[in-house]
């Protein structure tokens, strides 16, 4: 459980310290399917590309060095919320395909809050 954890915490960091990256770089030819970050507000930018990357280093650093381990499962539990906020997002504007998606990160996060808080939880150095 403790490796399955770890993939999912990895993957899951790095995807949204990628997808941060977009946030704050907004490039001109994003495919049809992420066309609404056009029309995201500047603020909400910010917002969403802040907590995304600091949500993902919250997943793979702790754990990494030892320290501070209770912030990876918080981290994890922040990501849940961004993603209802996204999935909200997009139900306001009919974007169902992209709705899945929230869901199915949120759900990825959950389980790992859940995993890192119950299941195996990281411990800090002694």
């Amino acid at each position: 459980m403790n490796i399955f954890l770890w993939i999912l915490q990895t993957l899951l960091g790095f995807l949204f310290i990628y997808n941060s990256a977009i946030h704050f770089n907004l490039p001109p030819d994003l495919p049809p399917n992420m066309a609404w970050m056009y029309d995201l507000p500047i603020g909400l930018h910010y917002f969403s590309g802040t907590a995304e990357i600091l949500a993902g280093l919250g997943l793979i650093l702790p754990g990494l060095t030892r320290i501070q381990t209770r912030l990876t499962p918080l981290a994890a539990l922040g990501l849940v919320i961004v993603m209802f906020g996204a999935a909200t997002w997009h139900l306001q504007r009919a974007e169902f395909a992209q709705i899945v998606g929230n869901l199915i990160l949120a759900g990825i996060a959950g389980f790992v809050a859940y995993g890192r808080w119950k299941l195996r939880p990281l411990k800090d150095r002694a």
